[in-house]
């Protein structure tokens, strides 16, 4: 097969699916992994693919439901910025929720050596990283499992964050659009953290560059529910001029 036609090919199953991953694509053409890296290469600019170190996914869909293995290679250092901010927003004390997002994986991470916090999440990714952590309790919602998310959603995991309060809610979303709000691919996950947010007293949005501007499937709440958005680039004028406007805080990295 010529490297075109596989490119085709490969850009075919990213339409089907949503998602590859450089292993599967490698069996099935029976080429290197770095054949198919060039190949995704090649794809990323103007088809609206995004490569990841393990495979690639289409940025273009609302309803784009990218397993959590995935995501965590999207956007590292992005996450990290984003991370390092809430960390100092984090208290010895507080009770914080933290949603399945990849990037509050990374929050987690930072408060391994934190003391006398209470952390309420329904992610399986979460709870692993705090196990160990001896000043953190941590409560885990139950639900529904989402395989591929490594998530609980559903009636039981919402009635479950229903009996809590925290100080702080740690919340992302698939897009995030001044109009229309903030979206998520999926409206079990949304619903769960639209349960989040109504379960803290301070709402804080995390959302990477790659969430700005865009519109997703199921809606989680207004914009105007915040009372902090964190990102990991300067936002433009537009942007910190209607939050000026609305009072909601932002941050970024060197603010």
């Amino acid at each position: 097969m010529l490297a075109v036609e596989r490119r085709n090919t490969i850009l075919e199953t990213l339409r089907r699916q949503g998602i590859v991953t450089v292993l599967e694509l490698a069996k099935t053409f029976a080429v290197t992994e770095e054949t198919i890296r060039r190949d995704l290469k090649k794809l990323e600019t103007a088809n609206g693919v995004a490569r990841t170190y393990g495979g690639a996914y289409i940025t273009k869909s609302v309803h784009s439901d990218i397993p959590v293995g995935i995501r965590e290679g999207i956007y590292l250092e992005g996450k990290e910025a984003i991370a390092e901010l809430a960390e100092q927003a984090i208290v010895d004390g507080d009770t914080i929720i933290l949603d399945s997002s990849t990037t509050s994986i990374h929050i987690a991470k930072r408060l391994m050596d934190r003391t006398n916090i209470i952390v309420i999440t329904n992610s399986i990714k979460v709870v692993n990283v705090l196990a160990e952590a001896e000043g953190i309790k941590v409560i885990c919602t139950g639900g529904t499992l989402r395989s591929r998310q490594l998530s609980f959603t559903g009636p039981s995991a919402v009635k479950s964050l229903a009996v809590y309060y925290a100080d702080k809610a740690f919340v992302s979303c698939t897009g995030i659009d001044l109009q229309n709000g903030l979206t998520d691919s999926d409206e079990q996950e949304a619903e769960i953290r639209q349960k989040m947010l109504e379960q803290a007293q301070e709402k804080i949005i995390i959302a990477d560059q790659t969430k700005l501007g865009k519109i997703s499937f199921a809606a989680i709440a207004p914009v105007d529910v915040a009372d902090c958005i964190i990102t990991d680039l300067e936002l433009d004028e537009t942007w910190r001029a209607e939050l000026d406007l609305r009072k909601i805080r932002y941050l970024y990295p060197n603010q």
